[in-house]
């Protein structure tokens, strides 16, 4: 991982994919993962781990299903939400929102247990990022 300072906002701006994490760093065996996200993402379940979300920008909405039923938490830019392991759940974002996560490396973005992955999603455990630093 790069040794040096990442800028979350430079690293959102150098892809366009959706659903498709960037691995900006690593916390002992946790990946610390920025995507871009706007529709619906899949119901899906980590049997194995807890899934945190930080909305960066826009607004992200997180349906869950709970043996009391089911519900959708909203995070406005700024909020952070824990999906506690073993909870099917399903990320949307109507107008488009950026957010950063924190998993197990290697985790997969569509769950142990999920649909298919959708065609948009161009990779489920994160690609590197990598970039320079910049001149101050």
């Amino acid at each position: 991982m790069p040794m040096h300072p990442i800028a979350l906002h430079e690293a959102l701006t150098a892809f366009d994919a959706l659903w498709s994490p960037r691995i900006v760093s690593r916390v002992n065996d946790y990946d610390v993962r920025i995507a871009k996200v706007e529709g619906e993402h899949v119901w899906h379940v980590h049997d194995h781990t807890d899934e945190f979300f930080l909305v960066l920008d826009g607004e992200l909405h997180i349906a869950l299903r709970e043996p009391s039923g089911e519900r959708t938490v909203t995070l406005a830019k700024g909020s952070v939400f824990t999906v506690p392991k073993g909870t099917e759940h399903k990320p949307y974002a109507p107008t488009g929102a950026a957010i950063l996560m924190l998993e197990p490396t290697g985790t997969l973005t569509v769950g142990d247990r999920h649909e298919e992955v959708p065609a948009h999603v161009d990779v489920t455990t994160g690609h590197r990022v990598d970039a320079e630093p910049q001149s101050p």
